[in-house]
């Protein structure tokens, strides 16, 4: 880009020079208005015969070459130059306006790792990440990049996520937890086992993703491929004609005239401004899109989502949680942490959801030796002998069974009945917690005009119904398998208009079918998910529900310029087209309706970079 800059800036001084200077002999203008021609034309020629060649006839290099050319032959040198000069200078505007939108997502591409440390036979090796294999232990220090998937066996410290998820806050990452490839290490030094070859790591999949995002054109996209291809040739006939046909028909009038005129009329017609402003807008946009954390498959869905009409979504991971918290303690006649103790110390041995849940709660150690024996009591709970006391830890038919009175509980969610030597001494509540940005998002959505949001959930009528109310979601369908999920879906196709979308958002995981099968599939917080990168058209990397909201925002802007830029191209290019027909306007117009027209087009495609104001 440097290179073309001092060629534009030398061939502008000579033109200048040639332009307010008159020698003696005209010639010598006329030879520094050639010499500034080859400076900046010379490439474009080379470009037309090379396409000639290989049968592209019709593209704006031809049209500049003939219209450059053809000024020369009837005498306009200072005509050619500057259509020439000016056409270099849009292109120039055009090459800083796409290194502006690839750096956009250089962050992003930024996470490939260069290397991994492998400990191999005791030694640290360094070598490429596709020679790492799965099982394998990886050493990373600090300020390096992760460079695959794996668990942390030892070691804590804190990564930088924000190129893998736009989040500016660092995690804390332990012994026993999961990263991803392509964060980067902040402070300490830890080992992780490898879980993914790199070509199925996070980071390998994303950096596909991303690389192929431009080769989905949306529909405005291919309008103007389809355009270009017949506007062209027509109007390159269009101007044979206007530079044969009047000489040969209306008295008085000259061939340098009319040819003058079909010149103008060819250097306004490169559709310029379209064939580069358009996708131009859309690659912002991607780009834009990936800044803040959303991963958008290709122009078409960035497209698609200006027009969503209802948004589904699934329950589990994606408006909750999706892990099993505590939410409540009551007790009778004893500590809230004493009665965690005991249920913690009962539920040991169990690796179910709500036994962790719980000892996560409890947040102790637990000393197994007061811990003398346990029994699970299926579908019931479990029975436990703690030191000197008789535990039960289970639902209510274990109270009714042993026949102890206890308060019922009537929230939403698992309710856990504790009784010590068969007397009641309280509850606890288990749930599924609601993802404080859930709110936020639902009421955002409705504010952007979305006609309906829904829930498909497996869980139960008044969990899923309470999850429904509190969100204020407009319908809740529960109880459903993965097929009653396709099913409700499919007759929710049908509520919306022809040009609406319907939008569903999972976790990728288990709802692969009505991610594919929806209008656009949006996958929730599936970063190390293989079913949420092949099934969705759109990745969210983080498990924020109110990106949504975002990526629509980002797609009417998209769209707004979009149309913007088609409308004013065709507008100016139809008018001065009009008075270069005519012979109202000179190439000097000419120039600015090709040229200007594209400059401007593309300033205006660069707004979609702006994401903050998103």
């Amino acid at each position: 880009m440097k290179k073309k800059g001092i060629k534009i800036i030398v061939a502008l001084v000579l033109f200048l020079v040639a332009l307010l200077i008159k020698f003696n002999n005209e010639w010598i203008n006329n030879i520094i208005f050639i010499i500034a021609y080859i400076i900046v034309g010379l490439e474009i020629l080379k470009k037309a015969i090379r396409n000639i060649k290989r049968g592209k006839i019709f593209d704006e290099n031809f049209l500049m070459s003939v219209a450059t050319l053809g000024a020369f032959g009837i005498g306009e040198f200072p005509e050619a130059v500057a259509v020439m000069l000016f056409y270099q200078i849009g292109e120039l505007f055009q090459s800083y306006a796409v290194d502006k939108s690839r750096k956009s997502i250089a962050s992003l591409m930024d996470i490939r790792p260069d290397f991994a440390n492998v400990e191999r036979n005791g030694i640290i090796q360094k070598v490429d990440p596709d020679d790492v294999k799965v099982g394998e232990i990886v050493i990373i220090k600090p300020g390096e990049k992760v460079p695959l998937d794996g668990d942390v066996i030892e070691g804590k410290t804190t990564l930088d996520t924000k190129a893998l998820t736009g989040e500016s806050l660092p995690k804390e990452i332990a012994d026993g937890e999961e990263v991803l490839s392509g964060c980067i290490n902040l402070n300490g030094v830890i080992k992780i086992r490898v879980k993914k070859e790199f070509g199925e790591s996070t980071v390998s999949k994303i950096l596909d993703l991303v690389e192929n995002a431009s080769s989905k054109k949306s529909k405005s996209e291919n309008f103007i491929t389809k355009f270009a291809q017949y506007y062209t040739p027509a109007v390159v006939i269009i101007a044979l004609l206007l530079a044969v046909l009047p000489p040969l028909i209306i008295k008085d009038a000259t061939f340098s005239e009319w040819v003058y005129r079909a010149l103008s009329f060819l250097v306004v017609s490169c559709p310029c401004a379209l064939v580069i402003s358009i996708p131009l807008s859309f690659f912002g946009g991607i780009g834009g899109a990936s800044k803040m954390g959303i991963l958008i498959k290709g122009s078409n869905y960035l497209e698609a989502i200006a027009n969503t009409e209802i948004v589904v979504f699934d329950k589990t991971g994606t408006l909750t949680e999706g892990v099993f918290e505590v939410q409540k303690v009551e007790t009778i006649d004893i500590t809230k942490e004493e009665l965690l103790k005991i249920a913690a110390y009962a539920e040991n041995y169990s690796n179910h959801p709500i036994s962790l849940s719980i000892k996560k709660a409890y947040n102790k150690e637990i000393d197994e030796k007061q811990i003398i024996k346990t029994q699970e009591l299926s579908g019931l709970g479990i029975s436990a002998k703690i030191g000197e006391q008789d535990i039960l830890v289970g639902n209510e038919k274990l109270m009714n069974k042993e026949q102890i009175t206890f308060t019922k509980c009537d929230d939403i969610g698992t309710i856990l009945y504790v009784a010590i030597d068969k007397k009641f001494a309280g509850y606890i509540l288990i749930a599924d917690k609601i993802k404080e940005d859930s709110v936020k998002a639902i009421k955002e959505l409705k504010k952007n005009n979305v006609k309906k949001t829904v829930m498909l959930t497996g869980d139960r009528r008044e969990v899923g119904e309470n999850v429904g109310e509190t969100l204020g979601i407009d319908k809740v369908y529960s109880e459903l398998l993965p097929d009653g999920k396709v099913e409700k879906l499919e007759s929710l196709l049908n509520e919306k208009s022809e040009k609406g979308k319907l939008v569903f958002v999972g976790d990728g995981i288990n709802d692969a079918p009505v991610l594919a099968l929806a209008d656009i599939g949006i996958a929730m917080g599936g970063l190390g998910s293989d079913a949420a990168i092949e099934a969705a058209d759109v990745v969210i990397m983080t498990d924020e529900p109110s990106k949504i909201v975002k990526a629509i925002h980002l797609s009417k802007k998209t769209m707004k310029i979009v149309k913007e830029n088609i409308a004013f191209a065709i507008f100016i290019k139809l008018l001065v087209l009009a008075l270069s027909a005519f012979g109202l306007s000179t190439m000097w117009e000419a120039v600015f309706a090709d040229v200007g027209v594209s400059v401007i087009a593309i300033i205006n495609a660069l707004r979609v970079l702006r994401v903050k104001n998103i």
